[in-house]
C-alpha cells in the first residue's frame, strides 16, 4: 500500500500534504454520515500517526528507514486491524485489474485482411478511436519514451509491437486534458497496454514564493511527475516514463497494471480512524525520502500540539469546501456557470 497519485509532485512545505489530508479524512467522514467528533478525532489520528511515524523513521538507519514500511508492518504500528477485511478485498481485486482483463473488454480482433491483431472498441464517452493521424503522434512519442525508462526494461518492451491507440477519459482532477492509452501485443498476442497522459504544471506553482520556495525549473512536467514518484514511493511502476506529443508533456506509465485503491468515502464510520492513521503513516514515510525524517520529527514535536492544530485546521477547511462547492452547484443552477448537473 503507498500513495498513488502524483500529478501536483512539487517541492514545497511538507504540512500543505498533512492539512489536506485531514481535511480529506474529515469530508469523507461526513460522506459516510459520521458524526464531527468521529471526523474530527479521524483528522487528530492522522496527524498523530504521521508525527509518530516520522519520529520513529529518524530513529531507524537511514537504508531501513528509506525502505520503510511493509504492509503488515503498516497495519500493526498504526493499529489499523480493523481496516483488514476492506484492504484484502482491495487486494484481490487488484490483482485481477491487469492490462489483460482491460484488453478483453475494450478490443475487438482484427482480420487478416487488415493486417491481424487486436484494435480498441469504442465506448462513448470513455473511450474513443482517434484519426490515424492522431494515433501515429502518439505511437512515434514511445520513441522518446524509450529514452527514459530504465535501460534494463528495453528488452521487455522490444518485445511488444503498438497495435493501436484510443483516446480515454481520465478521473475528475484529469479532465478535459489529453490522456491515451496504447495497446501493445507481443508474440503470442498478449496484451500490455500503457497510458500516456497529459502531464501539466503543478497547481502548487504559484503558491510557493509566498511559502518560501522558489518555483522550480521543471524541464518537463512529465519528467517532474515520475520523478516525483520514484522518489515518494517504495517500489514504483517498473514502466514509468515521459515522452512529448505534438509539444505537449506526457507521462507514460502501465495501465492497469494491478493497482487498487481504497474508497474512504465507503469506510464505515468506525474504520475511519484507522484509515487516517494508515494514510498519515504512508505520508511520513513518503515525505521521509524527499527531507530529512530527523528535521520533520524535531519540527513536529513529542506532544498533540501538532496534531490538535492540524485537526483544527482540516474541520474548518472542510466547512470552506462545502461552502464552496454549495456555491458552485447554486452557480451551475441559476446559469452563471454552464455545466450540467450529474444524476
Amino acid at each position: 500500500m503507498d500513495l498513488n497519485d502524483f500529478d501536483e509532485t512539487v517541492v514545497g512545505p511538507w504540512e500543505w500534504d498533512l492539512k489536506r489530508l485531514a481535511t480529506s479524512l474529515v469530508l469523507a467522514g461526513r460522506e459516510v454520515g459520521a458524526d464531527e467528533d468521529v471526523c474530527r478525532a479521524a483528522a487528530f489520528d492522522t496527524a498523530g500517526a504521521y508525527r509518530r511515524t516520522m519520529r520513529l523513521l529518524a530513529r531507524l538507519p537511514a537504508h531501513d528507514a528509506w525502505n520503510a514500511i511493509a504492509d503488515e508492518e503498516l497495519v500493526s504500528h498504526t493499529d489499523a486491524r480493523d481496516l483488514l477485511g476492506t484492504l484484502e478485498r482491495v487486494s484481490a481485486k487488484a490483482r485481477n485489474n491487469t492490462s489483460a482483463r482491460f484488453a478483453a473488454r475494450s478490443t475487438e480482433a482484427v482480420t487478416d485482411a487488415e493486417g491481424g491483431g487486436r484494435r480498441f472498441v469504442d465506448a462513448p464517452p470513455v473511450l474513443r478511436r482517434v484519426p490515424d493521424t492522431e494515433a501515429a503522434e502518439v505511437a512515434a512519442s514511445l520513441g522518446a519514451y524509450l529514452e527514459t525508462v530504465s535501460e534494463d526494461r528495453l528488452p521487455l518492451l522490444a518485445r511488444y509491437a503498438v497495435h493501436d491507440v484510443a483516446f480515454r477519459v481520465v478521473g475528475t482532477g484529469s479532465v478535459g486534458t489529453r490522456s491515451y492509452v496504447v495497446l501493445l501485443l507481443d508474440h503470442r498476442g498478449e496484451p500490455l497496454v500503457l497510458q500516456v497522459k497529459e502531464a501539466r504544471p503543478s497547481a502548487l506553482l504559484p503558491h510557493l514564493p509566498a511559502a518560501g520556495f522558489t518555483v522550480p525549473d521543471t524541464g518537463h512536467e512529465g519528467r517532474r511527475v515520475v520523478l516525483g514518484q520514484k522518489r515518494m514511493q517504495v517500489v514504483s511502476d517498473i514502466l514509468l516514463g515521459w515522452t512529448t506529443v505534438e509539444g505537449r508533456p506526457f507521462q507514460v506509465r502501465q495501465f492497469r497494471n494491478r493497482k487498487g485503491s481504497v474508497d474512504p468515502a465507503a469506510l464505515t464510520a468506525d474504520q475511519l480512524d484507522d484509515y487516517g492513521r494508515m494514510t498519515g503513516a504512508l505520508l511520513a514515510r513518503a515525505h521521509a525520502h524527499s527531507a530529512d525524517p530527523r528535521l520533520i520529527s524535531g519540527y513536529c514535536g513529542k506532544n498533540e500540539e501538532l496534531d490538535e492544530a492540524v485537526a483544527s485546521f482540516a474541520v474548518t477547511y472542510a466547512d470552506r469546501t462545502t461552502a464552496d462547492h454549495a456555491d458552485l452547484l447554486s452557480a451551475v443552477r441559476t446559469g452563471r456557470i454552464a455545466a450540467e448537473l450529474g444524476v
